[in-house]
């Protein structure tokens, strides 16, 4: 048992009979875990947040944007044309299986008076399974019916940031506004959803047949109102590529598709756009790990440094060592150890210090942060990791020394 703890009791000597030197040593490395983990802890709570708020807007959805649209031998990209329809959504209500909902949208910029208050305002077209399919729920008075579709009723919903702007904590419900040329009545004010893609705390949301009658350029040559967007709720995530598959096929023979043409609109799920998210941010994670990294290059560098002195200081040991006996692997592993031991307290501080300083900056609210097992795991093995690496050519030298020459040096 003795001779399994002498090599570790021998590096603690060594660390602790040069206290500065181990000091600084241990610093260069704590700084450059420090660094590691605070930064991929941002990229890693980023990450987090943005995912939090794509899962916000509603489980399993597809939303359909018109498409690719040719005027005049100029082909505009995804999205530049309104080519959707009313009846579109109505069709795929009717023919798609598998979905738990369908909301065609419009928006358009008005100018939102209240009293002595106004603003500009993106207002949304809505159908009643819009609220739902967006999970967005009512804190005050009623939500938009199949009612005030039908009758195409001025009627409004307010977002809670809408709504201290124009109202200044006034309750709203019951009272007018004004958009363009028409009066409204607000008949509820929605729940606050937070920061977020698509915020409706920013939103003002009317029946959609009431926007689309009131809105310039709003129809079809042949008389169909057209929207901007078709929200479809798949009924769950497994049948999602069924759904758009569906879509595809239906909106194309509406839309009069020739086979092997381009489709006049485009479907993205929300699943592709976490997935696509989750690459990015990964990749930035990395990045950002990568260049946190250049710290613990240099704190290697330091670490080997150290060790060419400490070989030249105990040459005169080594001499002894071998002299009575000792084979190179066994003075090799020695400094090996002792560099180990310096790289891998400077990583426990580190990742103390790293995790300390995510939660700060978490706290602080500039950036959410969030640190995980494997940012802590991997940065305590790259710690000894760059010990062995950067300990590896002192110690083999101070193997490699001859034992006459060392015991001469002094």
């Amino acid at each position: 048992m003795r001779r399994l703890f002498e090599p570790l009791n021998s590096a603690w000597t060594s660390v602790i009979t040069h206290k500065l030197r181990s000091f600084l040593t241990i610093l260069g490395v704590v700084i450059g875990i420090a660094s590691v983990i605070m930064l991929m802890s941002v990229g890693r709570g980023t990450e987090a947040s943005i995912l939090k708020n794509i899962s916000g807007l509603g489980a399993n959805m597809i939303t359909v944007r018109g498409g690719a649209s040719s005027t005049g031998g100029i082909r505009g990209g995804v999205g530049s044309a309104n080519t959707l329809t009313l009846a579109d959504a109505q069709a795929i209500q009717d023919h798609v299986s598998d979905i738990k909902g369908v909301s065609p949208i419009s928006s358009t910029g008005l100018q939102v008076i209240a009293g002595s208050q106004n603003m500009f305002v993106m207002v949304t077209g809505i159908t009643p399974s819009y609220l739902d399919i967006y999970n967005i729920t009512i804190k005050e008075g009623e939500p938009i019916t199949s009612y005030e579709l039908d009758r195409k009723s001025r009627v409004a919903l307010i977002g809670p940031t809408i709504s201290a702007n124009l109202f200044e904590g006034d309750d709203p419900v019951g009272k007018k506004i004004r958009m363009g040329n028409n009066v409204y009545t607000i008949i509820g004010l929605l729940d606050s959803k937070g920061e977020s893609i698509s915020s409706s705390d920013n939103m003002i949301m009317v029946p959609l047949t009431t926007l689309l009658t009131t809105m310039a350029r709003s129809m079809t040559s042949t008389g169909d109102y057209l929207v901007s967007t078709i929200t479809v709720q798949a009924a769950n995530a497994d049948v999602i590529s069924s759904v758009k598959e569906q879509i595809t096929f239906l909106l194309a023979d509406r839309h009069k598709i020739p086979l092997g043409g381009t489709n006049d609109f485009s479907l993205t799920s929300t699943d592709e756009i976490t997935a696509t998210i989750k690459s990015s941010m990964q990749t930035l994670t990395l990045l950002l790990g990568a260049i946190a990294g250049i710290s613990l290059l240099v704190g290697g560098i330091g670490v080997m440094n150290i060790m060419l002195v400490s070989v030249m200081e105990r040459r005169r040991e080594i001499g002894i060592r071998k002299a009575l006996g000792a084979k190179e692997r066994d003075i090799w592993g020695q400094f090996l150890l002792d560099s180990a031991l310096l790289t891998f307290t400077g990583g426990i501080l580190g990742v103390a210090t790293g995790w300390g300083g995510a939660y700060l900056i978490n706290r602080s609210g500039l950036v959410a942060t969030m640190v995980t097992s494997d940012i802590v795991v991997l940065a305590v093995a790259v710690s000894v990791g760059i010990g062995l690496f950067f300990g590896f050519y002192p110690a083999w030298q101070g193997s490699r020394m001859d034992p006459i020459q060392a015991l001469r040096s002094e």
